[in-house]
Formats: C-alpha cells, sequence, structure tokens
C-alpha cells in the first residue's frame, strides 16, 4: 500500500510516533511517504521504502503570514497523483486533516482518483488548540469529513467528543514502540559521568518539550524533596521555554550543582537507560509517550494520574500515579523506588512487560494496517 503521512517535525509525540510508525510500515512492506516542513525527528539513516518530500511556503509582500497550509495542501496533491498515495494519514488535526480534506477536493475533482484520509488525533490538537474558538468550527469539519478518525487514548476520545460534538467513530489506536529496540542499555560510563563513583547517588529523569503543561516547576519542587532524603542527581532532557525557569528554581533552591541539562536529543536510550526513576507530574497528557520510552527500559514512572496516563500505568504495579497537586505523595514514591533496590526492580520489570505485551509494534501497528484496509475498500 501507498500511504502519505502527514506529521510535524519537531521534538513532540506526535511526529515521533508518526515517524516511528512510518518506519516500521516500510519494513512491512508498504511505501511511505512523509510530508513535512524538515525532514522528522528521529527518522534516522535510509531504509528502503521511506521518502521524504519537503513542503516549502514561500513568503510574498502581498501575505502578511506564510500561507503554510496551502503549500502543505498542495504538496500532497503532487506527491498523491506522482506515487499513486492510496491514503493520507494526517497526524495532528490542526492543520494537517485540513490540508489533506483540500487535496483530497483537488484531487477528486471532475472524477479523478483521490486516496482516502485518516486523521490520527494526539492530544494538544484537541484540547488545546482545538478547543480554541479561533479553530474549533473548522477541526471539527476536518474530523468529520476524514475517513477514518483515531485517537491515542480513551481520554482524548472523549475529550474529543465532549469538546467538539463531534459524531463520528473515533477509534483508539494506542502509541507504541518497537521493543526490539527500546529497550534497557548497559551504560555505566555514561551514569558514572552524572552521578559520580557513588553507587547510593540515584539519578532521577524528566525528558519533555518544556511547556508549561509539564509542570516543571513540579518536577523541581519534588526533586527538592528527594535530594533531602536520598543522594540524587536530575537530569533534565529536552528543551523549551519553561527551562530557563527550572534552571533558575535549582540556583534559588540551592540544588543547582546536582542537575544536569542536555537539552534535546534524538537518541533519548542512553539516557533513560542510566536513569533510576521518571518524574512526570503534568497537569494534562493525552497518552505519555515519554513514559512508556521510560517503561520500555525498565525505569518506574511516578507521574500525574491524568488524561491518557491511566491506560498506560498501573498504579502500584508497573509505575505509580498521583493526583497532580500531591507534590508530596510523588516525592514519597519516589523515594521508595530510590531507596528498596527490590521494589525499583520488581516495578521496573512489570513497566517493561506491560509495554511488551499491550504497547508493542507488533501489536499496535497491524491496527493501522487494518483501519488503511478498512477505508480503502470502503465506498464513500
Amino acid at each position: 500500500m501507498n500511504i502519505g503521512i502527514i506529521c510535524y517535525a519537531s521534538v513532540g509525540g506526535s511526529g515521533i510516533v508518526a515517524t516511528e510508525l512510518g518506519k516500521v510500515l516500510a519494513r512491512r512492506g508498504h511505501q511511505v511517504h512523509f510530508i513535512s516542513t524538515e525532514t522528522p525527528f528521529r527518522l534516522g539513516e535510509f531504509q528502503a521504502g521511506l521518502y521524504f518530500h519537503q513542503v516549502l511556503t514561500p513568503t510574498y509582500p502581498l501575505f502578511r503570514e506564510p500561507q503554510y497550509l496551502l503549500s502543505l495542501a498542495n504538496k500532497v496533491v503532487q506527491v498523491a497523483r506522482d506515487s499513486q498515495l492510496d491514503v493520507i494519514h494526517a497526524h495532528y488535526a490542526v492543520p494537517h486533516a485540513t490540508a489533506a480534506f483540500l487535496a483530497r477536493q483537488v484531487l477528486g475533482a471532475n472524477g479523478g482518483a483521490a486516496p482516502r484520509v485518516v486523521t490520527t488525533l494526539h492530544g494538544t490538537d484537541i484540547t488545546l488548540v482545538g478547543s480554541d474558538s479561533s479553530y474549533r468550527e473548522i477541526v471539527a469539519f476536518s474530523i468529520e469529513q476524514s475517513d477514518a478518525v483515531t485517537a491515542v487514548s480513551d481520554s482524548l476520545r472523549a475529550s474529543t467528543v465532549e469538546q467538539l460534538a463531534v459524531s463520528r467513530p473515533i477509534d483508539v489506536i494506542p502509541n507504541f514502540l518497537d521493543v526490539s529496540v527500546h529497550r534497557r542499555l548497559e551504560v555505566p560510563d555514561l551514569r558514572r559521568r552524572f552521578c559520580g563513583d557513588d553507587p547510593e547517588t540515584r539519578l532521577v529523569i524528566h525528558v519533555s518539550n518544556f511547556r508549561p503543561v509539564k509542570r516543571i516547576d513540579a518536577v523541581m519542587e519534588i526533586f527538592d524533596r528527594i535530594r533531602r532524603r536520598v543522594p540524587a542527581r536530575l537530569l533534565l532532557v529536552g528543551d523549551g521555554p519553561e527551562l530557563p525557569m527550572a534552571q533558575r528554581m535549582a540556583r534559588e533552591l540551592g540544588f543547582a550543582s546536582l542537575v544536569h541539562a542536555v537539552g534535546a536529543q534524538e537518541e533519548v536510550l542512553p539516557l533513560m537507560s542510566s536513569a533510576d526513576v521518571f518524574l512526570l507530574p503534568s497537569a494534562q497528557e493525552s497518552f505519555g509517550l515519554a513514559a512508556l520510552e521510560a517503561m520500555s527500559c525498565g525505569v518506574p514512572v511516578v507521574a500525574s494520574a491524568v488524561g491518557g496516563l491511566p491506560e498506560v500505568i498501573e498504579h502500584g504495579v508497573s509505575g505509580f500515579l498521583h493526583p497532580p497537586a500531591a507534590l508530596d505523595d510523588m516525592a514519597e514514591s519516589a523515594v521508595a523506588v530510590l531507596r528498596d533496590p527490590e521494589l525499583r526492580c520488581r516495578i521496573g520489570e512489570a513497566a517493561s512487560r506491560r509495554v511488551r505485551e499491550r504497547f508493542s509494534a507488533e501489536r499496535v501497528v497491524p491496527m493501522y494496517e487494518a483501519c488503511y484496509a478498512g477505508v480503502v475498500a470502503r465506498d464513500r
């Protein structure tokens, strides 16, 4: 099958999932065409069956803002014609589902062949952007006009129906990992770089895009509680507007020397594998891909019980979930894991087993293939 994938190229869950999906689909014999402004994050080395088509948005004095939606739709039309796409898979509703709809209208004019459109909702495209009155009507329309719609969690599906009042069915297909690749690595030298030679020092990690929704201030406050009870270091992976605030808080709270901020990293497996516990006290998570990556490496996750996280983590079994305001409880769970190697091992093994059993590429990607086959076979 020839599949066009529209995604954001920047660091973020939707782009990472779209890229990993395309790579697995190509290995399974499909022809996959990525359509984006830049080479997708984590696309990696050349792989047979994968193609990249860059969207260029020219600027003209007549236009006060770049016309990305129009240039994207135009590129989708070109790729669909040249590569005879069967399906356009739009990841993130705004503006990708809208561009897919426009491209299909152009391709279908005068009786021409047009690919089916599948839209995958990832989270903030609904809970933040899609719920804004400036976009709500067009987002809802684009979802309704798609041939199939999927969401990465039951929580996100419910939020979409509630906030946008869409009436069409939405299938839940969760995020996934290639568990043959995403597994714990032995990286003693890297751990020593962060923790030194003291075997009792523990490493706490947080990975995100450092947006306000991630509550980086809560990460710093929880770590402040942890480090007063356990020798620990904090590893911050990623970049974004809240990172300077985190570094300022570390200085004000007196533990700046215990923090390692390594910026955005394409390869997070060695960093995850070095850690003892992962903190994710977000205000909202439609799924929590970073938590899944930590779990696949056998790292216990301490997170907020919000959005789709309870669908990923079983409290007390494969991780720990607490109300967002319960910073003391989050710190208590983290300290328990850091002090008790047996508990840390048990939770970590349960977490990696849960990823293998419920969120592996082998289990999830066939759901997308079935979705594609269904829309291609269906009459409009």
